[in-house]
């Protein structure tokens, strides 16, 4: 019988700018467990994804994550600190109720990429 365990999924998220876009997720609190060609592993506790050396503009500003959190207004607050809205030019959108029973806001990185950062609702 075969094992079908799968162990984690991980996105390419594209990089105009590969130092600027590493140090942006660095200063957003991921960890940057390893880094080798035009590949960089990044993690916050079990949530990860791969930063890549290569961007194509369409695909980069078509991009979104999602990231699922416990606490959506602490993840906004460490945002707001964190300084990287100024550092980096970057948009943020409010804090929405969405229809689909989620708390959530939106940030941009410097590549354009999208992220959806949301808590759901009981």
């Amino acid at each position: 019988m075969s094992n079908l365990t799968v162990t984690e999924i991980k996105a390419f998220v594209p990089a105009k700018n590969f130092a600027l876009s590493k140090q942006f997720y660095q200063d957003m609190g991921f960890t940057m467990a390893s880094e080798g060609g035009g590949v960089a592993y990044f993690h916050y506790a079990h949530a990860s994804f791969l930063l890549q050396d290569f961007c194509v503009e369409n695909l980069a500003e078509n991009f979104m994550m999602h990231l699922l959190v416990q606490d959506v207004d602490a993840w906004w607050d460490n945002i707001h600190h964190s300084g990287i809205i100024q550092t980096y030019g970057v948009k943020v959108w409010p804090i929405q109720l969405q229809s689909w029973g989620m708390r959530d806001f939106c940030i941009t990185d410097p590549s354009g990429v999208l992220w959806r950062i949301g808590q759901n609702v009981d």
